[in-house]
């Protein structure tokens, strides 16, 4: 919490925790930039009399922010919510609503880069279903009113339409857009629709997501699944700061800078996870890998051991291999979650399906693919009972499905980790 009298720019909420925004208006020149947590009491108090600059607006209190404020923009009377605050040199409050300006140019690039063409030409006639009735609800509803003639339909869990039927209602869908909470971190990767469910939608041509962490929401990977084109909410939140940091500032920004920003913040977030053979050299390449790039790293296995107070061979030795797999399982969905590290995972993290989801949410999975011969069973009680050519038959072609990049082993881990940093672009 920041003193008002230190606030230039800012954010206010009740409740903030991590929050991305700091850096992006960092770099996007609104600085400086803090987190401003209020109780209801007092955040009335602190919009009208606080000694701040420009103001970005999080629940509970776009409402109030509209309501406190002496303009507002067509956005801001139209919905009667403001997620940005600008004060300006007469002392006067000036509301605007940039999240429907984020969702629009969300739309915007989603429509160009999956289905060639502009919003409307998609999505004219067609049906929309926006999952959830809450304040993101207003401003993807009023964004996508803007951009087509479509009929936009709101799912909740009450009222005419709900996620019970929609299927009998609303099966001739063109898009789904997620502005609910369900699949945020930490609680990841649920879905408010099963992929299930979306494949009985035959018309569906895309699935959107406002939720920007985890990259790959649950909504986001059940749409991969099925092949439907999809987009998580990253953009949104890079778009709504850019306008918002515009008005701040007062002065135009080249809007080139939204793309280029979520790209690096994607990159830079994105975990890099490590899978292969047991003794392809993970560890040790990951361990590398992380102080090249400035990152934390975490070895999965060791993990574990820390957790359970034995390690991954003594637990499998002493529990079997079922046992481990499920304790193996609640590492990596705890650590699968999180956001820039460097993960190394046991060789069998693959034989169970349920990981793949847990690890490929928030990343690049790389496979190193380390010759055979090469590969030691000591202290490995599966490689000595299976041995090393069953497990390999077993696991290789998991590895090569999951993974989205794969190497050959140079020969030492430093030279690995150097050959993944050249080809992640790191």
């Amino acid at each position: 919490m920041s003193p008002a009298n230190e606030v230039r720019f800012g954010l206010l909420g009740r409740t903030l925790g991590h929050s991305w925004s700091p850096q992006i208006h960092a770099r996007l020149g609104s600085t400086p930039y803090v987190l401003v947590e209020r109780e209801p009491a007092d955040a009335r108090t602190f919009v009208r009399e606080g000694d701040w600059s420009g103001l970005n607006v999080t629940i509970p209190y776009k409402r109030l922010a509209a309501e406190a404020s002496d303009e507002v923009s067509p956005r801001v009377q139209r919905l009667g919510v403001a997620n940005t605050l600008v004060h300006r040199d007469d002392g006067s409050i000036f509301a605007e609503n940039t999240d429907v300006l984020g969702f629009s140019w969300m739309l915007r690039q989603f429509a160009q880069s999956s289905w060639g063409s502009t919003a409307a030409q998609a999505l004219d006639e067609r049906k929309v279903l926006v999952l959830g009735s809450g304040g993101a609800c207003q401003a993807v509803r009023a964004a996508l009113e803007d951009a087509a003639r479509c009929t936009v339909r709101v799912v909740s869990r009450n009222g005419d339409d709900t996620y019970d039927n929609l299927l009998e209602r609303h099966g001739d869908a063109a898009l789904v857009v997620n502005t609910t909470p369900v699949g945020m971190y930490p609680n990841c990767p649920a879905t408010p629709l099963a992929s299930e469910t979306l494949a009985k939608l035959p018309q569906l041509m895309g699935v959107l997501d406002v939720v920007y962490n985890p990259e790959r929401t649950g909504i986001c990977l059940a749409a991969e699944e099925l092949g439907i084109p999809y987009q998580s909410g990253l953009g949104m939140l890079v778009a709504q700061a850019f306008y918002a940091s515009q008005l701040f500032q007062g002065t135009d920004l080249d809007e080139g800078l939204i793309s280029k920003l979520t790209d690096d913040i994607r990159a830079s977030q994105r975990n890099i996870v490590l899978i292969g053979m047991p003794g392809a050299g993970k560890t040790t390449t990951g361990r590398a890998l992380a102080r090249m790039v400035g990152r934390p790293f975490i070895d999965l296995d060791d993990a574990f051991a820390v957790e359970t107070g034995v390690d991954a061979s003594g637990f499998i030795t002493q529990y079997g291999e079922r046992a481990f797999r499920e304790r193996e399982t609640e590492v990596a969905r705890r650590y699968g979650a999180q956001s820039g590290l460097v993960i190394a995972c046991g060789g069998g993290i693959v034989t169970q399906q349920r990981n793949y989801a847990l690890l490929h949410q928030n990343a690049t999975i790389c496979f190193i693919d380390r010759p055979l011969h090469e590969l030691s069973s000591s202290g490995r009680p599966l490689s000595q009972t299976r041995g090393v050519l069953q497990l390999a038959l077993e696991r290789m072609d998991l590895y090569r499905s999951w993974a989205d990049l794969a190497i050959s082993c140079t020969g030492t881990a430093s030279g690995d980790a150097m050959l993944l940093k050249a080809k992640l672009g790191l």
